[in-house]
């Protein structure tokens, strides 16, 4: 048994912490409002895990998965009941573009997940395989429950452990020799301290890293905005033989008739995710903060309100609509932005729009900026189209490399963050954040965290040679003619 201070739980526990003062575990006089409390705790303590990943999401999975099938014993914990993230859910029911128009750049487990999804008939029988094969700039839509299915058959037969329900809430760590000893976990069976060599952080929102004290970027603290989140809903009884792609222009004039409460010139709109079924991707929930709990519970509140404008506006606007069913709204906030870890290396706008490449890049991408309008103006939109449909979209054939360090706290030697939490500047999170790019890097995460225990060698030091070569065995494009043993830094 191990006794957790109130120091290790600070801020993790909330109101478990309040509900404690009456148990044997009190300390002290009873707390008042404003003050500090101690916990002390005799919690159960697990251990000889390689691995354990926080958040099961695209990045989470593809990283417990890839270090699974790679002998490593791992423990995955994801907060909800399933995997899949923002594409499960967040009803985010579709992949963004996976190709440069000529080829494609997403191999890997990712590749592993859309072609299984295909196979079982859980994308739509009016997709292509070249959807996401060589297509430019095209969205792959495909069924959540499918999707939720293959990822615990991928889980279970690399043998991952799984535990839903689960929240990482502290963590036991040194940082200044940038070492994680071990975490503390939370569910229905109360706390656990669950030791393991490696660490990969996949929450999206870099909980792990932050209980860590690993320096990270905040959205609306480090920058003047926070990129909009949007509540998305599934809906059923649509006609897509009436539907035309013209809810662009339904929308504009839904705003001239001041239809809306919040006039919102971007709607992405329905994917098809079934005959008669799709995913509703509207509205925006601006200057929420997924961070603070009043801001995201108040930011659920509106999109749920919000989503109901939405359908109410298709039914009336828009033609094969008439007779739309709103099933639900979405478990997940489809947040944007919250936390960007600082790494290694951070990737840079410059490197976007240079088509940057690096030896030591540990996946390829195409996708554009997609940082979305930070309010309803003109201006705002007007940003929005120009990056996403001119300046920041790359061509036919054209790409950038993500490189390993984004993957690695700056200093730290046995964590790893992938996914939206890596480390980018703002534009070019609103390109890596999407799910193709978040799983390939939880796939580099998994395999270099595999590569660390058996070699050795700390996550800031790793043969990032070796570490491509791995990936491309597993199926990884990695198209550098030229590798390095060490990886890119920031000068």
């Amino acid at each position: 048994m191990a006794k957790i201070s109130r120091r290790t739980l600070l801020g993790a526990v909330g109101a478990s912490a309040v509900a404690a003062a009456t148990s044997p575990g009190r300390t002290g006089a009873q707390p008042q409002s404003g003050q500090t409390y101690k916990l002390v705790r005799e919690i159960p303590v697990e251990e000889g895990y390689d691995l354990v990943v926080a958040g099961g999401g695209p990045a989470g999975a593809a990283a417990a998965i890839s270090a699974a099938r790679l002998g490593a014993k791992v423990l995955l914990v994801e907060a909800t009941g399933c995997m899949g993230g923002m594409g499960t859910s967040g009803l985010v029911t579709e992949f963004g573009p996976m190709t440069d128009g000529e080829k494609m750049l997403a191999g890997g487990v990712m590749r592993e997940i859309v072609e299984t999804l295909y196979q079982r008939g859980f994308i739509n029988r009016h997709i292509s395989p070249d959807t996401w094969r060589k297509s430019y700039y095209s969205f792959t839509p495909f069924n959540v429950e499918g999707y939720k299915l293959i990822l615990d058959e991928m889980a279970t037969k690399a043998g991952v452990e799984v535990r839903f329900f689960t929240r990482v809430i502290d963590a036991d760590r040194d940082a200044q020799a940038g070492k994680v000893n071990g975490v503390v976990l939370s569910n229905i069976e109360g706390y656990r301290y669950v030791m393991a060599k490696t660490f990969v952080d996949g929450t999206g929102d870099a909980v792990l890293a932050d209980l860590c004290g690993v320096v990270c970027r905040e959205a609306g603290r480090d920058t003047p905005h926070i990129m909009p989140a949007t509540l998305c809903s599934l809906c059923a009884n649509l006609d897509y033989g009436r539907l035309k792609k013209e809810e662009g222009r339904a929308n504009e004039q839904a705003i001239k008739d001041g239809f809306f409460t919040q006039p919102d010139q971007l709607l992405p709109g329905f994917f098809r995710v079934g005959e008669n079924v799709g995913s509703l991707n509207a509205g925006h929930v601006f200057e929420l903060n997924s961070l603070r709990c009043k801001s995201l519970t108040d930011g659920v509140m509106l999109g749920r309100r919000i989503a109901q404008e939405y359908i109410a506006f298709y039914r009336k606007y828009v033609p094969g609509c008439e007779n739309l069913e709103h099933v639900t709204t979405s478990a997940l906030m489809g947040v944007r932005e919250s936390r960007r870890i600082v790494g290694e290396y951070e990737l840079n706008a410059n490197d976007f729009l240079a088509r940057r490449r690096f030896p030591d890049q540990i996946a390829v991408f195409a996708q554009p900026m997609d940082g979305h309008p930070y309010d309803t103006s003109q201006e705002q939109y007007d940003r929005w189209h120009e990056e996403n449909q001119h300046s920041g979209k790359p061509k036919i054939g054209e790409f950038y490399g993500i490189p390993y360090g984004v993957l690695v706290p700056k200093g730290w030697k046995n964590l790893w963050v992938a996914g939206r939490c890596a480390s980018t500047d703002v534009k070019v999170n609103s390109a890596t954040r999407t799910q193709p790019a978040s799983s390939m890097m939880g796939q580099a995460a998994g395999t270099a965290a595999v590569q660390s225990i058996k070699t050795r060698r700390a996550a800031d030091e790793l043969d990032t040679e070796q570490l491509v070569s791995t990936l491309r065995a597993a199926g990884a494009y990695l198209p550098q003619a030229q590798t390095s043993k060490t990886m890119t830094r920031a000068a």
